[in-house]
């Protein structure tokens, strides 16, 4: 079956990389859509899922057809969730309460037809492993700003050497689970028509 053209909801070079990689037609469209905090008593995979949504039908209603592809990926430790580190120190912090364990990486996923208000949804979880830092690998890290606008203040694309894909997509981690994806738009092809 060939893959269908998408409209990219995202701005992210990581969500284009992985589609060209996967071969896949789109455009992008970044959705712009605010990503405010979770409000109290949402779980981190409630809280990707309804901001994928957002983004998928804020371009849906001013596109008013083809195939909206948004995803939210955020990064999770024992339920709090981990957005993009607003400064150093919320990336030291975010750094410290992964390190020596393992977090959540969670990415909503929604396709939409704007056309028909057709529209579907999942969420991929991947896990995590973050080794200890030393003190100067640490401040290294800081120092090098590759932290800026990651979710959970990392890349694993990034082949930073403190973090590894304990279980789950590699490609979830990035920020696209490119396996979900495949299945969900095998599993619907009413979308596709």
């Amino acid at each position: 079956m060939p893959k269908p053209r998408l409209i990219l909801a995202s701005a992210s070079p990581r969500r284009r990389q992985l589609l060209e990689e996967a071969g896949y037609e789109f455009e992008v469209d970044p959705s712009d859509v605010e990503e405010p905090g979770p409000e109290a008593g949402v779980s981190p995979s409630e809280y990707a899922a309804g901001l994928a949504w957002r983004k998928a039908r804020a371009v849906a209603s001013r596109r008013g057809s083809g195939l909206i592809l948004a995803a939210d990926t955020v990064c999770a430790v024992e339920g709090e969730i981990l957005n993009k580190p607003v400064d150093r120190a919320d990336a030291e912090r975010m750094i410290r309460l992964q390190e020596g364990g393992d977090a959540d990486v969670i990415t909503g996923l929604c396709l939409h037809r704007g056309d028909r208000e057709e529209w579907i949804g999942a969420v991929e979880i991947s896990v995590v492993r973050f080794r200890a830092l030393t003190d100067a690998e640490r401040l290294a890290y800081l120092d090098s700003e590759r932290w800026e606008g990651k979710s959970g203040a990392y890349g694993v694309q990034d082949e930073d050497p403190f973090v590894s894909v304990a279980r789950g997509s590699f490609s979830n981690v990035v920020g696209l689970p490119m396996e979900r994806l495949a299945a969900l738009l095998a599993a619907h092809p009413s979308l596709l028509d």
